[in-house]
């Protein structure tokens, strides 16, 4: 069962807009056991759709295509939809009185122009677009199905969501799939990899497939297997999770959609601690996240960003001559702020980091990625050097989960 998935506009090629579509739709169609074969981004021309279109039947049992159903002149997708199909467009009742009504609960008069919204190919399955004025289109033609969605993601994704991934599951009769993703922190996938060999192997038996997907400061690992017996899945899966959780529990901080922030959270909020922040390389980014997570001022009290030496001294207590003898970024300096930012916010745990982000700053003593991080907690202070790579953005996000878990790890350790 293989799909392939078509972003149509100009927007995309020049690189104004990231295509998050097809990513999205990537992810909703594994889910239900359709691979996608291909992904392919083409331009606003009539040529260029037909040619992509040709393509795709030739591989896909499934065509999805997002983009090009705006009212305006340059919006030319389901004009080429129906030639494509050798139809023709009709006004459609239906989703006329859905634009009329969009426009209405908006308050706003709709033109003559955005009348043609309800313009659809006759042989087509429209579906009303809530969200806005484009609906999609749903076309079978020889077995295989042709949806053609609006490139505007949070319309396309309520579309996807209700009804067309119940169509393509009813259509296809797609196998059960299953996944587990498990969520690691403080070791690079080759170092997991060494740990794991042998249990990686074990899992081909039982038709289980290991991905490796690391990013700056983390790795997940997924396991996935398909097939009819829903059961047998999803029971030989989390057994190779638990087997997993014995080799290398130390450094899994959650699954699935968990993020360390969110599990922190969870963990200061399940315990009743609170927590602040002192960051100099970080530049607030650890504030950041923790602040992105909902219900966060339960635990979180407050950040200094202490870039400059004086306020490291004058607002966290960093002694003067540490700060001479040692540098910002050294143990001494970086117990201190944490210390520091946990008395004058008066929290049970704090986190500090001071470092060499990048790309410029560094020394044969202290070369870019030097970070320093610590975390102090309310029966004791650690701190621990890391050496990350020459990349400013990275360094920051690594540095910031880095110090997540180390919190991790304490508040867990303090029960």
């Amino acid at each position: 069962m293989f799909a392939e998935i078509i972003t149509i506009g100009d927007e995309i090629l020049i690189g104004q807009v990231i295509d998050s579509n097809s990513a999205w739709i990537a992810k909703q169609l594994n889910a239900l056991g359709i691979r996608v074969r291909q992904i392919t981004s083409i331009s606003d021309d009539k040529e260029h759709i037909f040619n992509a279109m040709n393509d795709a039947r030739k591989n896909a049992d499934l065509i999805i295509m997002t983009g090009g159903l705006g009212p305006t002149r340059d919006d030319i997708t389901k004009r080429t939809f129906a030639d494509y199909f050798n139809d023709e467009l009709i006004m459609n009742d239906n989703i006329l009185k859905g634009v009329e009504d969009y426009f209405a609960s908006k308050g706003k008069e709709m033109l003559d122009v955005n009348k043609y919204q309800a313009l659809v190919p006759s042989k087509c399955k429209p579906v009303q677009n809530k969200n806005g004025t484009a609906p999609a289109t749903w076309m079978e033609d020889n077995g295989q199905v042709f949806i053609s969605l609006p490139g505007v993601p949070y319309e396309m994704k309520a579309m996807m969501n209700d009804p067309l991934l119940k169509w393509i599951k009813q259509y296809f009769n797609t196998p059960f799939v299953y996944h587990r993703t498990v969520l690691t922190q403080g070791m690079g996938e080759s170092r997991i990899m060494g740990l794991i060999s042998k249990w990686e192997d074990s899992l081909e038996e039982h038709n289980i497939k290991l991905a490796y997907l690391p990013s700056p400061g983390m790795v997940r690992l997924r396991l996935s297997a398909t097939g009819d017996n829903q059961s047998r899945i999803t029971t030989a899966v989390d057994k190779k999770v638990k087997e997993l959780e014995n080799l290398i529990g130390n450094i899994i901080f959650g699954y699935g959609e968990d993020t360390l922030q969110g599990v922190v959270g969870d963990l200061l909020r399940e315990k009743g601690k609170t927590l602040s922040t002192a960051e100099s390389c970080t530049g607030g980014y650890i504030a950041h996240l923790i602040t992105s997570i909902s219900g966060s001022s339960d635990y979180f009290q407050g950040s200094v960003v202490s870039y400059s030496n004086e306020v490291k001294q004058n607002t966290l207590g960093v002694s003067p001559s540490d700060l001479e003898k040692h540098g910002a970024v050294s143990e001494e300096v970086v117990r201190q702020m944490a210390e520091g930012a946990k008395e004058s916010m008066n929290t049970d745990f704090a986190i500090a980091t001071s470092g060499v982000a990048g790309p410029t700053g560094g020394s044969d003593q202290k070369p870019v990625g030097t970070v320093w991080i610590s975390v102090a907690t309310p029966n004791r202070t650690i701190a621990k050097k890391f050496t990350f790579g020459n990349n400013r953005e990275r360094n920051i996000r690594q540095s910031a989960l880095a110090g997540l878990n180390m919190l991790r790890k304490e508040i867990l350790a303090d029960t």
